[in-house]
């Protein structure tokens, strides 16, 4: 098991990466797992991950992503989808949980009422479906991380262009992309600033 911080440490951006090496399936569906453990409001999981594993549908990715050569050089790419409608998660989420005595159906109903008034609110379902995707986004590239893979999000695409191309439903909105493979190439090493200089303490 890999160290926390020594994956946090090492984990950067990669963009030159092998385009021979291969990831078999089954990785990748863990690293989604893994991924699919992050933290969401009301556990509602707002994220769908659509993959990218084959170098022909890579080809057709390219220039939805401008052209950037790591789409088809990676081992797969993972189009990271939020969740507009993830109020219809209720009960498929809630309900094991009911079943299982872990929540009562007095909570479940309070829930319900919460989620049901936020999304009643007209920009609620975006920002939450960006929110909450962009935290599976980074457990995805963490986990990636963890078993020896490097990773890039990329924000530099077309949405539209995705979303008309791999007919997306109109329920799901793009996040970002992410590659995922071996590098060719180590990823340039980037400073950060200090952190104390990106803090205020609350008085």
């Amino acid at each position: 098991m890999a160290n926390f911080f020594q994956v946090a440490e090492e984990r950067r951006s990669t963009k030159v990466y092998n385009p021979e090496v291969e990831i078999p399936r089954e990785e990748l569906v863990e690293i989604l797992e893994t991924a699919g453990r992050a933290p969401s409001a009301w556990n509602l999981q707002h994220w769908k991950f659509l993959v990218f594993d084959q170098k022909d549908v890579q080809e057709r990715l390219l220039p939805i992503a401008y052209n950037q050569q790591q789409v088809v050089d990676a081992s797969a790419v993972v189009a990271v989808l939020g969740d507009l409608e993830a109020d219809k998660n209720i009960d498929p989420v809630l309900d094991p949980s009911v079943k299982k005595g872990e929540m009562t159906p007095e909570l479940k109903e309070i829930l319900t009422k919460q989620i049901k008034g936020a999304y009643s609110r007209d920009q609620y379902p975006r920002d939450a479906a960006f929110s909450n995707a962009s935290l599976a986004a980074m457990q995805l590239m963490l986990a990636a991380k963890a078993k020896g893979w490097d990773t890039c999000p990329i924000g530099g695409f077309n949405p539209s262009a995705l979303v008309s191309d791999f007919n997306i439903s109109d329920r799901y909105l793009p996040i970002m992309l992410i590659t995922i493979g071996k590098p060719l190439k180590e990823a340039r090493k980037t400073d950060r600033l200090d952190i104390r200089n990106l803090i205020d303490w609350a008085e």
